[in-house]
């Protein structure tokens, strides 16, 4: 049986998520247009007959601009280590934003499948020029121009990264579909919620926790807390006449039960949290400690 750990690594808003969903068959990572989505280290798990594909979908590579970014870098150097194949996703014009994540991919031995994303809305002269680009600075490099949005092939790279990946007993029980818990999916659904419908800086500074997650056989019940920096980020959370929080309650609900497949009854309350993302502390509560 083959089975392995493939890493997806590429910059902010390229379609990394987009493609993990694609190839898993499931929306684990939340998906929007704004960059830095991606937080936390996020697997999904293919099963087959004759194989287990695990996929790690890692932060969008930044340029640390506080503690949070550093965690989020520490997700990527992870997954690094531990990869038996690589995903690198680009796009046209796109070129990795860290170096030294680019020279740690170009000097290992791990075989590289590297995809062009969204040649959809791109000219076939450009996604040409990529692909010799691309092959240039990774030469052992396979290069798949795609669009995960429209599934343009997807199975084509499901199939080249089942080539890569060596002969293992199944790491997960063939039943299970991601190392996270619901509690983890809950708040991805939440922030996601925040960062559609708030603008600015508003969703960078928001982190959400799970306060309580009491299951019952018809209803699950959750209690979540939205964290924010500063007091007047609480207000504009909260709008005017509480408007906006109780469209997102809605709206993440909806995606919850969806995603859950039971009624949900959620509950959302809003706490400043001073400095959060430069605090090791909170950024640990937050499940931010790439060194576990």
């Amino acid at each position: 049986m083959k089975s392995g750990f493939i890493n997806i690594i590429g910059n902010p808003n390229v379609g990394k998520s987009t493609l993990m969903n694609a190839l898993v068959g499931e929306n684990l990572s939340i998906i929007t247009y704004k960059a830095q989505t991606t937080r936390h280290r996020i697997m999904g798990i293919l099963n087959g007959e004759d194989f287990q594909m695990i996929f790690s979908d890692t932060p969008g590579i930044v340029n640390a601009a506080n503690r949070l970014h550093e965690q989020m870098l520490g997700f990527i150097n992870g997954a690094l280590k531990d990869a038996d194949v690589f995903l690198l996703v680009t796009e046209i014009g796109e070129k990795l934003k860290n170096e030294q994540v680019l020279d740690k991919i170009i000097n290992s031995d791990i075989p590289v499948v590297l995809v062009i994303n969204k040649i959809d809305i791109s000219k076939q002269e450009i996604v040409n020029q990529m692909t010799e680009y691309w092959q240039s600075i990774i030469p052992r490099a396979v290069i798949i121009p795609a669009s995960a949005k429209e599934r343009f092939n997807v199975d084509k790279i499901r199939d080249t990264l089942l080539e890569f990946l060596p002969e293992n007993p199944p790491y997960f029980p063939q039943d299970e579909l991601t190392d996270k818990s619901m509690r983890f999916f809950a708040s991805e659904i939440i922030r996601e919620k925040i960062l559609l419908n708030y603008k600015k800086e508003i969703p960078y500074s928001v982190e959400v926790a799970i306060d309580e997650y009491k299951e019952e056989k018809d209803i699950d019940r959750i209690s979540a807390i939205i964290y924010v920096e500063r007091e007047s980020q609480k207000n504009i959370i909260i709008g005017k006449g509480g408007q906006m929080i109780k469209k997102v309650g809605i709206e993440a609900r909806k995606d919850i039960e969806a995603f859950s497949g039971k009624h949900t009854y959620l509950n959302l309350f809003v706490k400043v949290k001073d400095n959060w993302r430069n605090n090791l502390k909170d950024l640990k509560y937050f499940g931010y400690d790439s060194k576990n």
